[in-house]
């Protein structure tokens, strides 16, 4: 008995046991199979009869893919022999009676060809001669591409991240986040606005981190953000202008060109505001102010950081401001 015999009788067993039992659902619960299953078996022996249960012969697959080793053997001679074709005329020449009427794509022909080496005309020619072909001339590495800041405060980097709302605030949640690309020391503040960050509070943050630089001794020189409503702002550059700093918007559709503070919002994200949605049932706003100030502490005071530029310190020893926040 085959397998198809096998499948054939349970499923004649089905409508049996539904005779039987005299309700569907109880013989397919026994069954294991779904009512519907059963409804269009009865449908097609009302129509056709009960052979129509019977599985279907299957032909046996075919392997499109596969070559066979006549037609490959064929391929790697008359490439051998024809080293200037490439695939597509390769394949079109196999298909002439001349050559012994093979049906094979140019896809199936080059596979052939690299399988054995000779992919390219490069390497026939080379085979052929009796040496290998030349290797292609090693090209210079590019130099790598980074963002450089010899000290802090040479460019703090500044972008906004968009936390959401929550209950009992009346608009949207926004991080407003800056990064100081030589210590990875970090400021980031959280404010509602009604739809899209607001000039005020990022120009607040570029106060902030004016003042406190200049706590450590340092001075705001260049500020580097992207170019959204909140930054390419009169009023922005304005105060920025009384900091005595340079704005520097980044290219549209470039964000590496600010990836300092775009790798600090995600390590913000993944380490601070995850965590803190998991533990509260509702998040309120004040709550993850307070959650921010916290993690905020840990960043910059007690966390190493692996940068290209911090190397494993932590970055209130860089900066110099080991008193702030204290």
């Amino acid at each position: 008995m085959t397998n198809d015999d096998v499948l054939y009788a349970y499923r004649l067993r089905v409508l049996a046991s539904v005779r039987e039992l005299g309700s569907v659902a109880a013989a397919c619960r026994l069954h294991g199979i779904h009512r519907s299953t059963y409804y269009r078996w009865k449908h097609a022996v009302d129509r056709f009869g009960s052979e129509i249960l019977r599985p279907r012969g299957r032909r046996a697959p075919q392997m499109p893919n596969s070559i066979p080793v006549l037609v490959e053997q064929r391929i790697v001679a008359f490439a051998l022999g024809f080293p200037g074709y490439g695939p597509a005329h390769i394949a079109s020449e196999l298909r002439r009676e001349k050559w012994g009427g093979f049906t094979v794509s140019a896809n199936g022909v080059y596979r052939v060809l690299r399988r054995h080496g000779i992919g390219t005309r490069a390497l026939r020619y080379g085979l052929l001669a009796g040496y290998a072909a030349p290797p292609e001339p090693t090209r210079e590495p590019e130099p790598g591409r980074h963002i450089e800041a010899d000290h802090p405060g040479e460019l703090v980097q500044m972008d906004c991240f968009c936390i959401g709302r929550l209950a009992g605030t009346k608009g949207v949640v926004w991080q407003y986040t800056a990064i100081d690309s030589a210590s990875a020391f970090t400021w980031a503040e959280l404010h509602v606005t009604p739809r899209n960050p607001d000039v005020r509070f990022a120009s607040r943050l570029a106060h902030r981190v004016a003042g406190e630089l200049a706590e450590a001794g340092w001075r705001l020189e260049r500020v580097s953000t992207d170019n959204g409503s909140e930054f390419r702002n009169r009023a922005f550059d304005a105060e920025l202008a009384k900091l005595g700093t340079v704005h520097t918007l980044i290219s549209p559709g470039r964000p590496q060109s600010n990836g300092f503070v775009e790798r600090v919002q995600r390590t913000i994200l993944d380490e601070c505001w995850k965590p803190s949605f998991a533990r509260y049932l509702v998040p309120k706003y004040m709550g993850l102010r307070r959650e921010l100030e916290r993690y905020l502490r840990l960043y910059n005071y007690d966390r190493t950081h692996n940068g290209r530029l911090t190397k494993g310190r932590i970055p209130a020893e860089v900066l110099g401001a080991a008193k702030m926040w204290r």
